[in-house]
């Protein structure tokens, strides 16, 4: 199954020119050491198993679960002195989630070359996005709520392939993802520039989701296409 998780917020207050940049240089910082956990998470589930123990089903709950409620409780805390904390263990959750498909895909010949290829077109992606967001003058807010109807069905269809097991469905849902996420990586990007977000941790969870699930998809991909087995 690819899943599908992103927050979308409800716009805030315009901020100033400086609450803009040092949102945008918060939200940079904090998505970098977000990073952290996520490898740190990553790596425990890969060389535990703790993931591959569990029933494809057990850990669709699990993942469900757990991101809803992640994601539930940093909204709670973005005001607190606890949100970042919060966040941080989000995202290693996050990591330890994506150990199931990092062990399948690094079980392959070429396997590490194929988690770098996708980390490496999962940065170029962010790179893109990010400038663009620099250079476009235009308002791009109003895209947002198609793009959250985008992941919605993204994540009804990636249930119904849980059941149904279609290789094909799973590369189109791979292929959609990509683009979805990528234009919302732009979206959050622009909203924080234009001054509609004004929180840096709920603009580091929005950014974190897209490149997570962008990440996810390009690695099934390529999992698919060009995995070789030992």
């Amino acid at each position: 199954m690819n899943d599908t998780i992103h927050h979308y917020g409800a716009a805030g207050a315009l901020a100033t020119p400086a609450q803009r940049n040092q949102v945008l240089r918060n939200t940079y910082w904090l998505l970098a050491l977000s990073m952290v956990p996520t490898v740190l998470g990553a790596w425990i589930g890969v060389s535990t198993g703790i993931t591959r123990a569990m029933s494809p089903g057990i850990g669709m709950i699990v993942f469900l679960a757990g991101a809803f409620g992640f994601i539930f409780a940093i909204e709670k805390t973005k005001n607190s002195a606890a949100g970042v904390p919060v966040l941080l263990a989000f995202t290693f959750f996050m990591g330890l989630m994506l150990s199931r498909l990092l062990g399948t895909v690094l079980g392959l010949t070429n396997g590490a070359s194929l988690v770098m290829t996708a980390f490496a077109g999962t940065g170029a992606v962010f790179l893109g996005m990010a400038t663009l967001s620099s250079v476009i003058k235009r308002d791009v807010s109003a895209m947002g709520k198609w793009l959250f109807i985008g992941v919605i069905l993204l994540l009804v269809a990636g249930i119904a392939n849980f059941f149904i097991q279609s290789s094909a469905l799973m590369i189109t849902l791979s292929v959609l993802a990509i683009g979805i996420f990528s234009a919302f990586i732009l979206h959050d990007l622009k909203r924080v520039k234009d001054g509609y977000e004004t929180n840096y941790i709920t603009a580091t969870l929005g950014v974190y989701l897209s490149l997570y699930n962008v990440f996810q998809s390009l690695l099934a991909l390529l999992g698919l296409a060009g995995g070789r087995d030992e």
